[in-house]
């Protein structure tokens, strides 16, 4: 299991996991089309451009690499361009997994880990959100993250020689700490990174989406995790298929979470900056709480986060826009 391909390894989780994969030892080689990916984010390994839609390109690489595993990070994510173009993210996200899938069955590679999302939940009816929650998505990026895990699971039931681990990523944040790599997309949605651009003045203001919300303060309230505990969330994935262990699906967050509101006075206290913040209506589909309950990826496969801390993920992010934005200027 020292030979790893990893699917959009170029974007900003996939590069993570790379640079950490190096560190650990293994031999990786990344397979990215770099639509939204960077070559400079690569660290460790090997990059060949292409594209999951292209069989013969990618039949070939797995051929020639021939992982022990794949890792498949590579997928179009934006929620609110999932509902305008929901043909895309099928096509993106769900048949070009099929496609991957399949290559990896001809070569017969049986060791896959999946990045998927808590957007597979929907609303969630109760809080912390466990595994076994009903799966209720409300776009189509949540349900083309749930249409491949329903692929995998039920070759998972055909084949016992395939494993396979879905990790459920909650909200991900922050960047590496040498500030080699980091979050990177021409049009960023989260939080934290249109706060703190806007902090460096690349948005006039960051806006508050519904302050009517059932929470304490009426903005909704995220699990935010740290990339590079995300990142240890996939090194003991992969440990666990090497040493034998079965298929599973697991939550990656910190069982916790931060209101809007206090992620943005978090934002402006690690800044330095009171950058200007507006009030707007409520985004459709927006959940009001969405928190993981992450017992089974503790106890399962022995995941001990070590950045559970907001204002070091608040840290490395600022450290990494203002590299990112001194690199741009």
């Amino acid at each position: 299991m020292k030979r790893i391909l990893v699917t959009g390894g170029a974007g900003y989780i996939g590069s993570h996991v790379v640079k950490a994969l190096g560190e650990a030892g293994y031999e990786v080689l990344t397979y990215d089309n770099l639509s939204t990916g960077n070559r400079w984010a690569v660290l460790s390994g090997r990059l060949v451009e292409g594209d999951l839609a292209d069989r013969e390109r990618l039949s070939r690489v797995v051929a020639d690499f021939r992982p022990a595993a794949v890792m498949h990070f590579a997928a179009a994510i934006e929620v609110g361009e999932s509902v305008t173009n929901p043909l895309k993210y099928y096509r993106n996200n769900t048949v070009n997994a099929l496609n991957l899938i399949e290559v990896m069955r001809e070569q017969r590679i049986d060791r896959m880990i999946f990045s998927s999302t808590a957007a597979v939940y929907g609303i969630p009816e109760v809080i912390p959100v466990a595994e076994g929650a009903p799966l209720a998505p409300i776009n189509p990026y949540g349900a083309s993250k749930m249409m491949t895990e329903r692929l995998l699971a039920d070759l998972d039931q055909a084949d016992e020689n395939f494993q396979y681990i879905a990790l459920r990523y909650f909200n991900v944040a922050g960047a590496d700490a040498q500030c080699r790599i980091g979050q990177d997309y021409k049009n960023p949605t989260h939080l934290i990174t249109r706060a703190l651009k806007t902090a460096l003045g690349q948005f006039n203001q960051l806006q508050i989406f519904g302050t009517d919300y059932p929470t304490p303060d009426g903005t909704c309230i995220r699990d935010y995790i740290h990339v590079d505990d995300l990142a240890e969330a996939h090194l003991v994935a992969l440990r666990h298929l090497g040493a034998g262990g079965r298929s599973g699906i697991y939550n990656c967050g910190y069982g916790h979470g931060f209101s809007v509101r206090e992620v943005v006075e978090a934002a402006k206290k690690v800044t330095g900056i009171d950058f200007p913040v507006v009030e707007a209506a409520r985004r459709e589909g927006d959940p009001p709480n969405l928190i993981a309950d992450n017992r089974e990826i503790v106890a399962a496969l022995g995941w001990k986060p070590r950045f559970d801390d907001l204002d070091y993920i608040l840290r490395t992010a600022w450290d990494w826009e203002r590299k990112l934005a001194s690199r741009q200027g």
